[in-house]
């Protein structure tokens, strides 16, 4: 049977990571699959449903051109963030994906700075089903996959029913009608595809240094501890909440925390205290046993506390080693 998706609550994922090995094997070099249905999903169209969006987000919305799309968060007008979002533009409309739990700010903020606007706000979380394909192999899965970069996307079909295929940074996105999901996923495993759990999605996104809203960031958080500014903040375009507050710290000053790697002596479970010191210096967020890195894991840590350096996480004597990411095959020299 096809496994639930990663969110089904953020609270039922804060625990480490266990993953399959032959899941694994899959979502690394072959083609494995999740069902992410749960994603919070919304639509804008309208002929200012551009000026619109990108008067309320963080990125530079005006300049994604059809057929790709970009990173971007919400903000509060203090900087933190509400929700981190993928904004695909298509022809007709601009389409909008979270994380569940950040849906309803989203939905919220959207509703209520749409007034003088021309634009439209719809919702399609029940309507459209989301399939993410994991591992080098999934290109060989559609007869028109998305180009390399990541967020492109192209209309097409799969098993006869129409897809929206889109590039991420670990696979490809399949978007669909939700009345089509059980046949896509028979065919995508009848392709040879196989379903992973989880623990191995949740262990390649460690891997690979991507936080989690509601795991690792959430309404505390600035993009620039997050890491993810680069990709989802535009420091260049017009007015839209938050800016002044996150401009500010871009080209004046430095964040109090960064989004770090964790190479851990043991398994510690998510939450657990990191000291430098006497000090408490964060909490781990995300944390698994990769089969090609051992333990590790993910945490916003206060920007003392650099790489190389070693931490206690927890009181038991685990020791948690600070590493840049994404994490890297170095990563298992001297383990």
């Amino acid at each position: 049977m096809f496994r639930l998706g990663i969110l089904e609550g953020v609270a039922g994922t804060l625990q480490t990571a266990q993953p399959d090995a032959a899941e694994y094997a899959a979502a690394t070099d072959g083609a494995g699959m999740i069902d992410r249905s749960e994603r919070g999903k919304l639509a804008l169209s309208g002929p200012e449903a551009v000026a619109f969006l990108d008067s309320v987000v963080s990125n530079d919305i005006a300049a994604i051109a059809p057929g790709s799309g970009a990173d971007a968060t919400l903000l509060t007008h203090k900087g933190r963030m509400l929700a981190e979002l993928r904004v695909l533009r298509t022809e007709d409309e601009l389409l909008l994906d979270s994380e569940r739990i950040a849906l309803q700010a989203l939905f919220d903020a959207l509703r209520q700075f749409a007034i003088g606007y021309q634009a439209e706000l719809h919702k399609r979380t029940l309507e459209t089903g989301l399939v993410s394909l994991l591992g080098r192999g999934v290109d060989a899965i559609l007869e028109q996959p998305p180009p390399a970069e990541e967020h492109t996307h192209v209309l097409g079909a799969f098993a006869a029913v129409p897809v929206r295929a889109v590039r991420t940074r670990l696979g490809i996105d399949l978007l669909f009608e939700s009345g089509e999901h059980q046949h896509v996923c028979a065919a995508l495993e009848a392709a040879g595809v196989l379903p992973l759990s989880p623990a191995t999605t949740e262990c390649v996104r460690i891997e690979a240094g991507i936080p989690r809203f509601g795991i690792e960031l959430d309404e505390t958080t600035m993009p620039q501890e997050a890491g993810i500014h680069e990709r989802a903040v535009s420091y260049s375009k017009g007015c839209y909440i938050g800016q002044e507050t996150v401009a500010r710290l871009y080209w004046k000053g430095k964040p109090n925390r960064e989004l770090r790697g964790l190479r851990l002596s043991e398994p510690v479970e998510p939450g657990t205290a990191l000291r430098q010191g006497e000090r408490e210096v964060g909490a781990l967020g995300s944390v698994t046993v990769s089969p090609r890195l051992g333990v590790i894991g993910l945490a916003l840590v206060r920007r003392e506390a650099e790489v190389g350096d070693i931490l206690a996480a927890g009181d038991g004597g685990a020791a948690a080693t600070v590493v840049a990411l994404p994490f890297g095959h170095d990563a298992d020299e001297g383990r």
